[in-house]
């Protein structure tokens, strides 16, 4: 694509000075990726101005400059207010607006949404479909897997992986939608046909410092749904009857708005649900139609995750009797509640759990069938919020009779500055403190008994612990195999 052709995206009112209209062979905002023929979006992040890499860009090759002000280098440098939202626009446009050409569904909310995407891919894959995934454990093509560094990539990668999906004729395309994707513009552009929300509890408050800014920003991708209706390609809103957030989301939107839920009145209801260790079973309520359903996830927190993926399934067309007979035959999701089992006689379980409400929620879950002591290993990321450590340690001796804390990843903050501001939430409470993630697993797992259960909280499918700006081989699930191997 000529320059000048893609600069035609971008409103009138962006000066373009000159006769050069150079061939555009690729869009990078990082210099090391640039080759001949490369459009350069300098980007300022948060530790890196890419204005500073602009000239190393035209070393490498680029043959034009998008930029914020002013750069002496010796090929076209187009200034715009926004490079950040302007990259947005040219993305789409480069790559043809892909997702106008494959069915995108959105997830948000605080909890819930890798459970709920991954549901629906199934449900989807299992439907006759090839399906595209986009969230915080990675990119899936297919069957393939590409690994990802953000719950929701920046508009650029984005575009590009959409239009991956399109060139090997995925159908439908599921991805997670953070608030701070949302607050940032990464999915401007992003054609959405049905958007989900699971529910909206404390987090992120580093990032948007009151749950009001938090339940704004994740209003956006309600409202950007769009203002038309269009019988060949309606628009839902998919939203948790439950939480109160919901009123909000349904006010924000004029998308086709279908409610799931269990306590209040919904569209598509659970009742009647039964908890065991191996399971859950509950009557799904839809359309005045009753069928019984037998799920291998624990909680109700699952219930709600599975109602909501039956949600998006249904208003897509797919046959009630096939939306149940995928999920039922879902085995787990890994890192959320994901049982360790190395052939010993008590119970050790890991999950992501990393916010009040999502360790609560677990917890409650385990006391439904746990016999005797429930140890729970808990800790809190540096350099994130720092309101809910206290709040995490409170629910810990709450919800467990030994609750044990420990690091995360504690990033570039100190690890035992982490623990005493957890700490301070509990005075006078019975706890633990080992610092040492690893220790704390083992020591933990050596004096579990029969009928124990330990909850390996915070971290579950990551296979990594940051420390300082360290990146260590970590993975729950294999350190607590070998010490229970090693008993």
């Amino acid at each position: 694509m000529k320059l000048q052709e893609l600069l035609k995206q971008l409103h009138p009112l962006v000066p373009f000075k000159g006769e050069n209209n150079p061939e555009i062979t690729s869009i990078e905002n990082d210099n090391r990726k640039v080759q001949i023929g490369s459009l350069f979006i300098c980007i300022k992040g948060y530790t890196v101005d890419g204005h500073d890499y602009a000239k190393s860009a035209v070393d490498h090759g680029a043959v034009a400059i998008l930029a914020e002000h002013p750069i002496s280098v010796k090929v076209p440098v187009i200034i715009v207010k926004d490079t950040t939202r302007a990259m947005a626009v040219l993305a789409d446009a480069y790559y043809g607006q892909p997702t106008k050409r494959l069915q995108l569904i959105g997830i948000t909310g605080t909890n819930g949404k890798t459970t709920t995407s991954h549901l629906i891919e199934k449900i989807f894959s299992d439907a006759g479909k090839k399906t595209g995934l986009i969230g915080t454990m990675y990119t899936k093509i297919g069957d393939k897997i590409i690994e990802t560094k953000n719950t929701t990539p920046e508009s650029l990668t984005l575009q590009k992986t959409f239009n991956q999906m399109v060139e090997e004729d995925v159908d439908t395309a599921v991805m997670e939608v953070s608030s701070h994707a949302l607050d940032l513009g990464r999915v401007h552009g992003c054609d959405f046909d049905i958007a989900v929300f699971t529910n909206l509890t404390q987090d992120h408050l580093d990032y948007h410092e009151t749950m009001d800014e938090y339940k704004r920003a994740k209003s956006l991708l309600f409202a950007q749904l769009g203002n038309t209706f269009d019988p060949h390609k309606p628009k839902f809103a998919i939203l948790n009857t439950d939480d109160p957030a919901s009123v909000m989301y349904q006010k924000s939107t004029s998308a086709h708005v279908v409610t799931y839920g269990i306590d209040n009145d919904a569209d598509i209801r659970a009742t009647n649900i039964q908890m065991t260790a191996a399971g859950t079973t509950f009557d799904l309520e839809i359309q005045e139609n009753h069928f019984s359903m037998r799920i291998q996830f624990i909680g109700k927190f699952s219930v709600y995750n599975v109602l909501a993926s039956i949600s998006a399934a249904f208003v897509s067309g797919i046959p009630i009797n096939e939306i149940i007979q995928s999920i039922e035959g879902i085995a787990g999701i890994a890192g959320r509640f994901e049982l360790v089992n190395a052939g010993q006689d008590f119970t050790v379980i890991v999950d992501y759990a990393h916010t009040p409400d999502s360790l609560e929620n677990v917890l409650k879950t385990i006391q439904h069938f746990a016999k005797k002591r429930v140890f729970v290993l808990v800790g809190c990321g540096g350099d994130r919020d720092r309101t809910k450590r206290p709040l995490m340690a409170q629910i810990a001796c709450q919800y467990s009779t030994d609750p044990i804390f420990t690091s995360d990843n504690p990033r570039s903050e100190d690890p035992l500055e982490i623990l005493r501001e957890m700490e301070a939430g509990v005075n006078g409470e019975k706890y633990l403190v080992i610092p040492d993630r690893k220790v704390a697993i083992v020591k933990t797992i050596e004096q579990a008994s029969s009928g124990d259960v330990i909850l390996i909280a915070g971290k579950g499918h990551e296979t990594y612990q940051i420390i300082g700006n360290q990146i260590h081989d970590f993975d729950d699930r294999l350190v607590a195999r070998e010490a229970i191997e090693g008993r």
